[in-house]
């Protein structure tokens, strides 16, 4: 038995939103670098031309697109009259190397098809939607990040236009060869009376989702960070003259050291604390450390609880240093404060699951996202959807078919039933 393509699609309905998605960040994944890998980086030939591929989509879907001057191609669907505010949605399509298909690309093409539908069905809102793919969330090429959203947010330090690349090229340069205008980057600052809110759909990138069987998650706030570089220093000496007692055994220090750091953050709701790289010198075998380096990561969704978790780690350190005799020093390296989420649009996204016939679950992010600069322009909320083992910037990261459905349908409840809190 043969079926016709009418009764395909009527088949495929309840999923046709997850499955034409999916199949669309196949195809978008394709825009890459490398041969059998995604690596798409900002301002690249790859970023070119996935930009205008979802141009073409976005027209296709209703909308009239534009690019600004960092880059970001924006679609816009007008409301119920032109020249309406707008709610935006967006992520970033820009990748890390060797990256999977869904992080930041699955939040503009998720904006995209809620769009297509509701220009298939012909429906106006009382706001304009518009979809925004920002170009430079990972900051892989560039020393510099969040480019694209930070211009539109009109928070962008234009001394970021003088970072080069590995090869010297100047930020601004690419920016024009591009096609974009660098010294109109000001231009690209939207007016925060234009803009009622800004929602992104995004992977979890963790694994809280799946391990309570739940599709996506309503995100509360992005956790602030803190990040480290501690040196230890002790006393080299011979592995086999120096007596256990008599020694000042900066590897053995650093240890204790990596512990307290892990139980500071089991201690902590909300708080997570890694150490992710350690060097001890000098390194050889049959030597006693005499200086280790390691790094300390501290994040948290309030910035008053990863405070306190910082100075409980140092307290911890330094205790440490004193009872086994080695030196300990602290070099703060990075700090970002916490994103909060709006509550009033927390709340609606509840709602928008709740319709949806999924149970709403409350959670923290715990990487950054555009969301973080764009909070400088309008109020922010974010939903996450569930990733297979909590897997990202990997080749291995999947989301399936129901959930991007679900997340699809979700986000068009949203946007259908939004409501602005006046400012």
């Amino acid at each position: 038995m043969t079926l016709d393509v009418a009764d395909i699609v009527s088949e495929a309905r309840p999923l046709a939103l997850g499955v034409a998605l999916m199949a669309r960040l196949d195809t978008f994944a394709a825009f890459s670098e490398e041969e059998g890998a995604l690596t798409r980086t900002y301002l690249s030939p790859a970023h070119k031309a996935a930009s205008e591929e979802l141009a073409r989509w976005m027209r296709d879907a209703g909308m009239a697109t534009r690019m600004d001057a960092a880059g970001t191609v924006i679609g816009r669907y007008e409301g119920a009259r032109d020249g309406l505010p707008a709610v935006l949605v967006g992520s970033h399509i820009d990748t890390v190397r060797n990256a999977g298909r869904y992080d930041g690309n699955f939040g503009v093409l998720a904006g995209v098809a809620a769009v297509e539908e509701l220009h298939r069905r012909s429906e106006r809102l009382p706001f304009a939607v518009e979809v925004v793919a920002f170009g430079d969330e990972e900051g892989v090429r560039f020393p510099v990040t969040l480019t694209g959203s930070r211009a539109l947010a009109g928070v962008l330090d234009r001394a970021a236009l003088d970072a080069r690349d590995a090869d010297g090229v100047r930020l601004a340069d690419a920016l024009a060869a591009f096609g974009c205008a660098p010294e109109r980057i000001s231009e690209a600052r939207r007016d925060s009376r234009d803009v009622l809110a800004y929602v992104e759909l995004h992977i979890e990138q963790g694994p809280v989702l799946e391990a309570e069987g739940l599709p996506v998650g309503v995100v509360t706030a992005i956790n602030g960070a803190s990040r480290f570089a501690v040196s230890v220093r002790g006393t080299a000496g011979h592995a086999g003259t120096v007596p256990m007692e008599l020694r000042r055994d900066a590897l053995a220090a650093a240890a204790a050291m990596v512990l307290a750091v892990e139980r500071c953050g089991r201690a902590r709701p909300e708080v997570v604390a890694t150490v992710g790289r350690l060097e001890a010198r000098p390194g050889a075998v049959n030597v006693i450390p005499g200086e280790v380096h390691f790094s300390i990561d501290v994040r948290a969704p309030r910035d008053s609880d990863r405070a306190a978790a910082i100075d409980e780690i140092v307290r911890n350190l330094e205790g440490i240093a004193r009872e086994r005799g080695v030196g300990v020093s602290l070099e703060r390296v990075h700090d970002a404060a916490a994103t909060t989420c709006a509550p009033w649009l927390v709340k609606q996204f509840e709602a928008a699951v709740s319709r949806t016939g999924v149970q709403p679950w409350r959670l923290p992010s715990g990487a950054g996202h555009d969301a973080m600069a764009v909070a400088a322009l309008a109020p922010v909320g974010m939903l996450f959807v569930r990733c297979r083992g909590g897997i990202s910037h990997n080749p291995a990261e999947a989301v399936t078919v129901e959930d991007a459905d679900v997340a699809v349908r979700v986000l068009i409840e949203f946007l259908r039933s939004f409501a602005a809190e006046r400012k």
